[in-house]
C-alpha cells in the first residue's frame, strides 16, 4: 500500500470516529432542570434514598443531595450522561473554599475524584462543606 493511501485511510478513520462521538453525544454535557430533575435522576440509581434538600451548581451540571445522616447524594453530568455517587465526609480527602461560592472537593476514591463546583450563592457553598468538611474535620482530630 502507498503512503498516500495510508494517510487518507487514517485521515478518514479519525474522522469517522470524531463524527461517531459527535453524534453519539460525547461532546455534549448534560445538563439539570431543577430540583425535580436531580432528584428523578437520583433516584434511577438509588431508589431507597429520600433527599432531603438539593443543592444545584451555577452551572447546573452537578447537584448534591442531602440524605439521612452525614451522607450526601451527588448526580454529576459525564458527558451527555449523568454518574450518581453518596459520598460521607469519610470519602473526601480535601476540601477548599477557592471563591466565595466555589469548591474544590477531592475524594479518596479513584472512580469519582471530584473537581470544582461553582454554587448560585455562598450559602449553598456552605451547606455543601458542612457536610462533607466538618464531620470529616472532626473524625480526623479523634482518631
Amino acid at each position: 500500500m502507498s503512503l498516500p493511501v495510508l494517510v487518507i485511510l487514517v485521515v478518514v478513520g479519525i474522522a469517522a470516529i470524531v463524527l461517531a462521538v459527535h453524534l453519539t453525544g460525547g461532546t455534549r454535557t448534560a445538563v439539570l432542570a431543577d430540583e425535580a430533575a436531580a432528584r428523578a435522576r437520583f433516584a434511577v440509581d438509588h431508589p431507597r434514598e429520600q433527599p432531603a434538600g438539593v443543592r444545584l451548581t451555577l452551572s447546573r451540571d452537578a447537584a448534591f443531595l442531602d440524605l439521612d445522616g452525614s451522607r450526601t447524594g451527588i448526580v454529576q453530568s459525564f458527558g451527555g450522561h449523568f454518574l450518581t455517587r453518596v459520598v460521607s465526609a469519610a470519602d473526601v480527602a480535601r476540601l477548599e473554599r477557592v471563591a466565595s461560592a466555589s469548591l474544590v472537593i477531592v475524594t479518596s476514591d479513584f472512580t469519582w475524584r471530584g473537581g470544582r463546583f461553582d454554587f448560585a450563592s455562598a450559602a449553598d457553598a456552605d451547606a455543601v462543606a458542612a457536610r462533607l468538611a466538618l464531620p470529616a474535620l472532626e473524625q480526623r482530630r479523634t482518631a
